[in-house]
Formats: structure tokens, C-alpha cells, sequence
């Protein structure tokens, strides 16, 4: 078969659909992507970015012979027609999805002369997955780890990034109201979430990057909720998260705190909240945390260190992270500094002091006092055979 199409909202894409689209491939020798738009469909992608995110995890899978193309003011069966494709390729999952199926070809067929329905039966694993079932995973602690599971990386990218950008515009409130009348406030606004978003998206970061950022946030939100915290509150700590790792191994006269709690303060973002922020800043450092005195230190520094009771496979990779990021150190040295720094956070753990609000010490306390004897061990087992 010389062409066949694949067609869906795909908001945004997942690795369904993915699955189907490379099912199309071995059975065509060009395969197009018919993206509809539905002005009376609210999507958290626009088409263009949609058709960007497709095209972008085709690139990644290497796919030459697929193309994207956005319909609008059209039945995607009649449009089809149009660059030559007689025929649809649909995943179908389960009974629903079959009459469902099943009366759409009978309009695409019948009413509107478009072009025929195939269907293809996606394998197990992937017979859940839907771009609806994308969107109800999105909320609680860990939401983006289960999201980047199901989605092809330039989905995930796009995900994470258009949900930092909400959460940045929610920052600034009702303020935002009032910027639209200084332009300049919000243009400094939007320059430092590109700062931000540039600094936490670097290449060298394995782990102090944009899904630590997501989490931290994430894990404030449902404190706030849980907590009933005011919004002065909420407002301070989400703006100590979101620079607390700006400067990130980029400075050798200061540490990475300091340097990046001195940048929100030249930020000019809120004068108000400057001196609060800063000092929250600092508090995340390990050398300067005992001089800094806080009522939002603790919940701050548990949200920093919450990565530390998460499930195995998380802590995992957290830890394979870390080593990513510390490539440049020799293997035996690596090992011996790490496992050092473990059993002080253990010690911490043992006496109480490594998640002080009670919040986090009841939810991460035990899980993290497995995780740091976990990875103690398995460094230890390394240095064995490396010495």
C-alpha cells in the first residue's frame, strides 16, 4: 500500500498511539498524521504544538516516511481523501472503542464519502493507554514519573514545560491583572521563566533539572492543600523552589545557594517577598541551613529531600542521576563521597532531624531511612570489587 493515515486530537500523543502509527508504517510506504482541530474541543495543546510534538517523536524514533498535517473546518475521513489516503489505520482497544469505531466509519463512509476505517489491535500494555488517561494521571506527588511512562519523550517535554508555565502565571495571581498595565513587570516576569526554564532544562543536569522542579512544585501544592497554608506562605516557598537550584555548578567564589538567592534578589520580581525568599534559598544548603531561621525552612527542605522516600525505582533513578552529574569524578572517589554523604543523611534520619516538619517525616521518614541503607550497601558492594 503506496499511503495510509492515522488520525486523532492527540492531546497529546501517547505510546498508543505511537504503536499504531508504526503499524501504519509496516503496512504502508508513506504514512500522514491528520491532526484534528475542534474549536469546540478545549485541548491543553494547540494544534501547531500538537503537530509539533508528533513530528518531533517521529524524529526520535527516526520515521522519515511519516508526515503531519492539521485539519480544520473538515471531516478528517473527507480531508484524507484529499492527499490521496483511502484508508485509516484506528487502534481499537475494547469493546467501547469498537461501537464507537464502528459508527464513525458508517459516517465516514456512508455520509460523508470519506476515506475507510482499518483496525488494529494494540498489545496489552498499551491497551489502557489514551490521552484521557494521560490527563487524570496529572495532580498528585509523582504524577509527571507515571505521565513519562506513556507518552514518547517530545510529549513529555511539552507536558512538563506547558504545566511549570501555569504554575508560574498562578504565581503571580491577580497581579498579572494589574502587570498588563505595566508592561515592563511583565516582561521581567517572562524573562525569568525563560532564565529559569533555560537553567533547569541544561544538558550537564541529570537531576537538578525540570523534573525536580515539577516535583518540589508538586509536592508544595498538595502540602498547601493538605496544610491549609495562606498564600503569603504558598507564594514565598514556590518562589524559593523555583530558584533554589537557578545556579547550579557554575561558581566557584559562592556556593550555589548563595549565588542563586543574590540572583532573586536582582530578579526585581517581588521586593516584597525578597529577603523571605533568599533566606528559604539558603536554607537549602547544607553549610548555611542551621544559620537560617525560618517558619517555612523545614517544609521547604522536606519538599527538597522528599526525592529521598519515593518508591525503589524512583529513588533509583534518582541516585543513577546524581552519578550522571558527577561524571567528571573518578569512579573510587565518587563511591567513597557518596556513601559519605548518605550515612550522614542516615545519622539525620535516625536522630529526627532529616524531615522535621511533621507532614514530611511521617509520610517519607521510613521510606527514605530504606532508600539511604539501600544505596549505602550498594556502594559499599562497589567499592568492595573496585578496591
Amino acid at each position: 500500500m503506496k499511503k495510509l493515515g492515522f488520525s486523532g486530537t492527540l492531546d497529546p500523543i501517547t505510546n498508543g498511539h505511537m504503536w499504531v502509527i508504526e503499524e501504519a508504517r509496516n503496512l504502508a510506504e508513506e504514512v500522514i498524521v491528520f491532526i484534528s482541530e475542534n474549536p469546540f474541543k478545549k485541548c491543553q495543546f494547540p494544534a501547531s504544538q500538537r503537530k509539533s510534538i508528533v513530528e518531533a517523536s517521529c524524529v526520535e524514533r527516526g520515521w522519515s516516511n511519516v508526515s503531519v498535517v492539521i485539519v480544520r473546518g473538515d471531516y478528517t475521513a473527507r480531508a484524507a481523501k484529499q492527499y490521496g489516503v483511502n484508508y485509516l489505520l484506528r487502534g481499537i482497544r475494547n469493546t467501547t472503542d469498537f461501537d464507537y469505531e464502528n459508527l464513525l466509519q458508517q459516517a465516514n463512509v456512508d455520509v460523508i464519502n470519506g476515506a475507510k476505517t482499518m483496525f488494529v489491535m494494540p498489545p496489552r500494555d498499551l491497551g489502557s493507554v489514551s490521552s484521557s488517561f494521560i490527563k487524570g494521571l496529572q495532580g498528585p506527588v509523582g504524577w509527571h514519573w507515571h505521565t513519562k511512562k506513556f507518552i514518547p519523550p517530545a510529549a513529555y517535554d511539552a507536558w512538563i514545560k506547558n504545566w511549570l508555565h501555569r504554575e508560574w502565571e498562578k504565581l503571580w495571581g491577580e497581579e498579572n491583572a494589574f502587570a498588563k498595565h505595566d508592561a515592563k513587570q511583565m516582561e521581567n516576569q517572562h524573562r525569568w521563566f525563560v532564565e529559569l526554564m533555560g537553567a533547569y532544562s541544561s544538558s550537564t543536569r541529570y537531576y537538578h533539572n525540570l523534573d525536580h522542579l515539577v516535583h518540589g512544585l508538586s509536592e508544595l501544592n498538595v502540602y498547601a492543600v493538605n496544610q491549609a497554608l495562606g498564600n503569603h506562605e504558598v507564594k514565598v516557598l514556590k518562589l524559593a523552589f523555583w530558584f533554589h537550584d537557578f545556579v547550579y555548578g557554575g561558581n566557584q567564589d559562592l556556593s550555589d545557594e548563595e549565588a542563586s538567592a543574590r540572583a532573586f534578589i536582582t530578579s526585581a520580581l517581588d521586593a516584597e517577598y525578597a529577603d523571605e525568599v533568599a533566606a528559604l534559598i539558603r536554607a537549602t544548603d547544607h553549610f548555611q541551613e542551621s544559620q537560617i531561621s525560618h517558619p517555612l525552612k523545614h517544609i521547604i527542605l522536606g519538599a527538597d529531600l522528599a526525592i529521598l522516600g519515593q518508591q525503589r525505582d524512583v529513588y533509583r533513578a534518582y541516585a543513577e542521576a546524581i552519578r550522571e552529574e558527577y561524571r567528571h569524578v573518578p569512579e573510587t572517589i565518587y563511591l567513597e563521597k557518596r556513601r559519605q554523604a548518605l550515612q550522614y543523611l542516615d545519622q539525620k534520619g535516625k536522630e529526627g532531624q532529616l524531615f522535621i516538619d511533621p507532614y514530611f517525616a511521617q509520610l517519607y521518614g521510613s521510606s527514605s531511612s530504606e532508600n539511604l541503607l539501600w544505596e549505602i550497601d550498594f556502594l559499599t558492594e562497589k567499592l568492595a570489587h573496585v578496591e
